[in-house]
């Protein structure tokens, strides 16, 4: 059984902040700042991979640690995104209310255990090539973007996350060889944490989002993973998906900007 405590929160918000620094390997400007116990990620002024992630989770945030914060981004000409856990210091949350912070989205997060999962079949789902970072970008993108073409700033995000060292990157595709959709993973300390997943919208519905999920699974069990990690929109078909496929909500993260 997995508790959703102090300690789980750690452990995948840790996973996230990780994830996050890993996505500034491509970016000439990229930075980030280790803070609070979290950190803060730029990857460009209006790039959705610019965020603080974790921070607040052990310990008391100051008000110094989120002056530092907003300077980090604001001297980059970026909005200040953090993304934080309900299980963060509670104060931190009193402060960012009173500097006007607003709630912008919800996601929940999501688990499962490994222990006993058998391999399952994916035969539409193969791992990413090297030379295959545009055709995975692309993919994804267009299942986020809900849209044929892509700027150079939309494709950028997804070659941010196939630089990401230690990134494992997958490709959903048809009998006929076409790429219908794509998703990612990253391994730290036993645990694994699925995202980016996305399908084109024309190939939804057929089971290849679970596909995309249970390979993942299966490369985790091979590499000796206790822990499946992944985050949702609420309601969203992706969680059923998850839920589908054996995980549970353990918490929801909310995302305040200010």
């Amino acid at each position: 059984m997995v508790f959703s405590d102090l300690g789980l929160a750690r452990r995948l918000e840790g996973a996230e902040a990780a994830n996050a620094r890993g996505c500034t390997a491509i970016h000439p400007q990229a930075a980030w700042l280790d803070i609070a116990g979290g950190c803060a990620v730029f990857v460009g002024a209006d790039s959705p991979l610019s965020h603080a992630v974790g921070i607040g989770l052990h310990g008391r945030v100051t008000e110094a640690e989120l002056n530092e914060v907003e300077a980090f981004f604001r001297f980059r000409g970026a909005a200040v995104s953090l993304d934080l856990s309900p299980l963060a210091d509670p104060g931190l949350l009193v402060m960012l209310g009173e500097r006007g912070y607003r709630v912008t989205e919800f996601n929940n997060v999501l688990v499962k255990p490994l222990a006993g999962t058998e391999i399952v079949l994916t035969p539409r789902v193969r791992r990413a090539l090297p030379d295959e970072s545009d055709l995975w970008s692309y993919t994804v993108g267009r299942g986020f973007f809900e849209q044929g073409e892509l700027t150079t700033a939309e494709m950028d995000v997804g070659r941010a996350i196939c630089a990401m060292p230690g990134a494992l990157c997958y490709l959903g595709v048809t009998e006929g060889g076409e790429a219908a959709g794509g998703a990612a993973a990253a391994i730290y300390g036993g645990l694994v944490t699925l995202f980016a997943d996305s399908t084109i919208s024309h190939h939804r519905r057929c089971g290849l989002h679970r596909e995309l999920i249970a390979a993942r699974l299966n490369e985790a069990r091979a590499q000796g993973c206790d822990l499946a990690t992944a985050s949702t929109l609420p309601g969203s078909g992706s969680q059923r998906n998850y839920e589908r496929s054996g995980f549970v909500v353990v918490y929801t993260r909310i995302t305040l900007v200010g």
